[in-house]
């Protein structure tokens, strides 16, 4: 015979059992739903329990979120961005920028410079090589992996491995170095958006924060950089945490300044009243951006053309009261002869 307790004890086991797989199941209801609802309180309860994040490139960005960082071409993306991994792997603020977190391991993933090129800027004519933190690691693309016949490209398949990657290292912070080569169509909106969200949901799985480079298509450096100067902007931007750029300044050819484009774990600090000029240069086996001052955006822009031609009729006026041929005030003007002509005859000279 039964005794009661033992029933009691059965019954008590099977409802247990019960409510566990209710759970199991509620839960994994819930992770295929579309939308998450929970009270607003308890989602500051859970928010209370989740570190502060901390600063890793001053208010530029910060840890768990994903970034992008954009320029044109040879402007320095990849010199700024090798600069901001050796600072978070070691742990050292670069000067005049503020880094709040502890020393993390960096990923970075280098599409862009082979291993002698990067041989070459980090060290002093191929000797006295500058030594990089344990913390920072550095990925170049297997030339002879293949690819498994599920994956449409490298793309698809260097996306679906960077988890494993992450994993694997123990990394808290990917550099992908650039958003051009994982994406050949990132300028088209449905590229884009799938590539921002495969990246978002790293930074939210796997509790790590990334920075992607990307490059800015052909624009007017007459004008200040804004969040339409980024490929495919309207997506990235959208997806992304935080975003910064990089300029060339007009003032000096070593000048760059940066910009901030999208901020949320601060306010905007960095805008075009208030950019950070940096002088760019290699210090012995070392390429870097060093701080110089704060300025406007406006010092560091091209003229306008019309300033430019407003400035080229002034000096033409001049050189007509010194009696000077056409030939000879083109020559001195860098233009062609048949330029002042027509110059001369619009401005009735």
């Amino acid at each position: 015979m039964i005794k009661k307790n033992s029933i009691e004890k059965i019954g008590n086991l099977i409802e247990s059992d019960v409510q566990n797989l209710e759970k199991e199941l509620t839960k994994k209801s819930f992770s295929q739903n579309c939308l998450i609802v929970k009270p607003v309180n308890q989602w500051v309860e859970e928010a209370k329990t989740r570190p502060i994040p901390n600063m890793l490139f001053s208010e530029l960005w910060y840890e768990n979120e994903l970034c992008i960082l954009y320029a044109d071409t040879n402007v320095g993306k990849s010199i700024m961005a090798v600069q901001i991994a050796e600072s978070i792997s070691s742990g050292k603020p670069i000067e005049n920028f503020k880094f709040e977190a502890f020393p993390q391991k960096v990923l970075y993933l280098d599409f862009e410079l082979s291993d002698k090129q990067f041989e070459k800027r980090y060290s002093d004519n191929y000797e006295r090589h500058f030594k990089f933190h344990p913390n920072f690691l550095r990925a170049e693309l297997n030339p002879l992996a293949d690819i498994p016949k599920e994956y449409k490209g490298v793309e698809d398949y260097l996306c679906a491995e960077l988890t494993n990657i992450i994993k694997k290292n123990g990394a808290k912070v990917v550099i992908i170095d650039n958003l051009t080569f994982l994406q050949n169509d990132n300028e088209k909106a449905k590229y884009a958006l799938e590539l921002m969200k495969q990246l978002k949901k790293i930074t939210k799985e796997l509790n790590v924060s990334v920075m992607v480079l990307a490059h800015t298509p052909k624009r007017d450096e007459t004008k200040p950089i804004s969040k339409n100067d980024l490929a495919g902007s309207k997506m990235l931007i959208n997806f992304c945490d935080s975003a910064f750029a990089i300029g060339f300044s007009t003032e000096d050819p070593s000048y760059r300044y940066i910009k901030q484009i999208k901020q949320r774990n601060t306010e905007h600090l960095y805008h075009s009243g208030n950019v950070l000029i940096c002088a760019l240069g290699k210090n012995s086996n070392f390429l870097q951006f060093r701080f110089l001052f704060y300025d406007s955006e406006l010092n560091h822009l091209k003229q306008p053309q019309n300033n430019s031609l407003k400035n080229r009729d002034i000096e033409m006026t001049h050189l007509i009261s010194e009696g000077l041929s056409n030939m000879a005030i083109g020559e001195k003007l860098g233009i062609h002869e048949s330029t002042v002509r027509k110059r001369r005859n619009k401005l009735n000279m």
